[in-house]
């Protein structure tokens, strides 16, 4: 059987296409407006897939605007706001558009949630000589009783988009939802220049000791990481304890095993000797023909710190639950699609195995049919959301 649910045959275009859609449940985005929008993008042009969202982003923009009721010119404020942070996606990390872009994509975010008259509270942590950001959601009367979801997303996640991902929903059945980025994420990396740690428990804790600060402590907290943050919220449940459950949303065991697909040992030897600037010439004449190539060398570089390939391969092999996912003791969530562009489903397996004191271990894996088998179930937001709200109920049935 042929399948033909595809936008582009490039899979990051497609996938990012798939991306902007998976907001449309919690008014985020809109079909037609999407649809029209990718009718102008020349397959494999990154400037052609800048203008056609940044355009669609200042039209629907300019609606909200123009727009008196204030529900409807909240909803497209929001949609606006996904649009500018699709726009910025697929440019160079210091393209001077990206700014433009991310300015446009926070101020309208904000300005939608103010219009739907949203109860939000911006949380800033201090970090070192940094400081992290974080949004609290308060739900509504009875929420305090009922755990407290905190979300982090991923390797190239940005605040604002985790409230589509699962605050929204969180919001519509009666929790209270905290969610945040840390080092390597949204406005940390662009505006503070602070790349990605391994020890993603260090930002976390900061998060939630200042959080602590101003609340009174959840009766449970159970932690959500997004794409790479299928490494990283577990990475933190195995430090802190006052994680009482925590989601792979999807599975993102070992980053190092993740890249090494697509880098040859050949690289290491050639590293070793002194010649790894030929891989990285090698690298940039193979990601001239491969958008998705291109972004992943790119995205890789500015949010790890990093110069050339084999330093950028080396720092993403520190990103591994191998040896800390056996301190995990609270229940732990798993979700997988059997289609995951970047990570092997085998994962599931590795991370099952390594959960040795784990409370409890639950795996969803989706197939092609269910429409989940993407990575992080992108165009089936609710499907995983009928899954998480379901195992919440299970596992904390006293708290809800």
């Amino acid at each position: 059987m042929v399948r033909r649910s595809r936008f582009f045959s490039d899979q990051t275009y497609h996938f990012q296409t798939l991306r902007a859609l998976n907001d449309i449940p919690y008014g985020g985005a809109d079909t037609s407006e999407i649809l029209a929008t990718i009718e102008h993008i020349k397959p494999g042009d990154d400037d052609s897939w800048y203008s056609a969202w940044e355009r669609t982003g200042d039209r629907v923009s300019e609606l909200a605007d123009r727009t008196k009721d204030s529900i409807s010119r909240g909803c497209a404020h929001l949609r606006a706001h996904n649009y500018y942070r699709t726009a910025e996606f697929l440019l160079a990390p210091h393209d001077p558009r990206r700014a433009i872009s991310w300015k446009k994509n926070i101020e309208t975010f904000y300005k939608g949630l103010d219009a739907l008259s949203a109860r939000y509270e911006r949380i800033r942590a201090p970090y070192g000589a940094h400081h992290l950001n974080a949004l609290y959601f308060p739900g509504p009367q009875g929420s305090e009783k009922r755990p407290l979801i905190v979300i982090c997303g991923g390797f190239d996640s940005t605040l604002e988009e985790l409230y589509f991902v699962l605050v929204a929903a969180g919001l519509e059945r009666g929790y209270s939802v905290l969610a945040y980025e840390g080092p390597g994420q949204g406005s940390i990396i662009r505006e503070q220049g602070l790349p990605f740690t391994p020890e993603w428990e260090k930002p976390t804790a900061a998060i939630l000791d200042e959080y602590l600060r101003a609340h009174p402590l959840p009766a449970k907290i159970v932690l959500v990481g997004m794409s790479m943050g299928g490494y990283l919220a577990p990475r933190a449940a195995a430090f802190d304890k006052r994680i009482s459950g925590v989601v792979a949303f999807d599975v993102f065991f070992d980053f190092g095993a993740i890249s090494s697909r697509s880098i040859p040992p050949v690289a290491f030897w050639l590293g070793r000797h002194g010649l790894g600037f030929v891989l990285n010439a090698v690298a940039k004449i193979n990601s001239a023909f491969s958008p998705s190539l291109r972004w992943a060398l790119q995205n890789s570089r500015w949010v790890m710190g990093t110069s050339g390939l084999l330093e950028t391969a080396e720092t993403l092999s520190a990103y591994t639950l191998q040896d800390v996912a056996q301190r995990i003791t609270s229940d732990v969530l798993i979700f997988a699609g059997e289609d995951d562009h970047f990570v092997p489903v085998e994962q599931v397996k590795a991370f099952e195995n390594s959960l040795t004191q784990a409370r409890s271990v639950t795996t969803v894996i989706y197939d092609h049919e269910s429409g989940g088998a993407e990575h992080c179930q992108l165009g089936a937001v609710t499907l995983w959301h009928a899954a998480f709200f379901d195992w919440l109920l299970q596992k904390f049935p006293q708290h809800v």
